[in-house]
């Protein structure tokens, strides 16, 4: 028998309870506060928005592509949730 922390195959010592559940607190389903934060994702879509059509309008689809992707992102943060709080 071995008395000490219990180790796992790889040699790292268990985690306690306490690393679980403050993994846990966050999720995706989170409040996003409504003050100056959606200013900034509104400034952040519509300048990544006409970065985008900019390099579509010198033909390079590639860097439009991830610029849009860029946008999205900045779109879905100015969303409201969508239980309706």
């Amino acid at each position: 028998m071995q008395n000490g922390p219990t180790t796992i195959p790889g040699g790292r010592p268990n985690r306690p309870a306490a690393y679980a559940a403050r993994s846990k607190r966050w999720t995706s389903n989170t409040a996003r506060p409504d003050s100056a934060n959606s200013q900034n994702a509104q400034r952040s879509y519509e300048r990544y928005l006409a970065l985008a059509r900019a390099e579509v309008q010198i033909g390079n689809t590639i860097a439009a592509e991830n610029y849009y992707q860029h946008a999205e992102h900045y779109f879905r943060s100015m969303r409201p949730d969508p239980d309706g709080s």
